[in-house]
């Protein structure tokens, strides 16, 4: 079955930079669309970033020009570079797969199938 483990949370400074890892199994990962989320405690889970099946990216404004979705088709795990951390990107980042090959709204929740089990990114100023 679809399975994905996040991993590379944890806590740095403002400023600071983390690199969150998806390692996906369970399906062929080149034909599925991949998407980044995140949740802090008392807010909705909101779309951070995302990448379809050829490759197209699609990123919320509030990390544009911070964060970069990539992808290892070879090793099946898809990543995010988090620069310029802010305290106000504290929250659970979720990683989420798709079957389909494009997406409607990539960074809209209900889109996606799968889903990690969440890794925690704390940013302290």
């Amino acid at each position: 079955q679809v399975q994905l483990v996040e991993s590379g949370g944890g806590s740095v400074q403002s400023g600071g930079s983390l690199r969150l890892s998806c390692a996906a199994s369970g399906f062929t990962y080149i034909s599925y669309c991949m998407g980044w989320f995140r949740q802090a405690p008392g807010k909705e889970r909101e779309g951070v970033a995302a990448i379809d099946s050829e490759g197209s990216t699609t990123y919320a404004d509030s990390v544009k020009g911070r964060f970069t979705i990539s992808q290892d088709n070879a090793k099946n795990t898809l990543y995010l570079q988090m620069n310029s951390l802010k305290p106000e990107d504290t929250a659970m980042y979720y990683c989420a797969a798709d079957q389909r090959w494009l997406l409607a709204q990539p960074l809209s929740s209900p889109e996606y199938n799968y889903w990690g089990q969440g890794t925690q990114v704390t940013v302290s100023s």
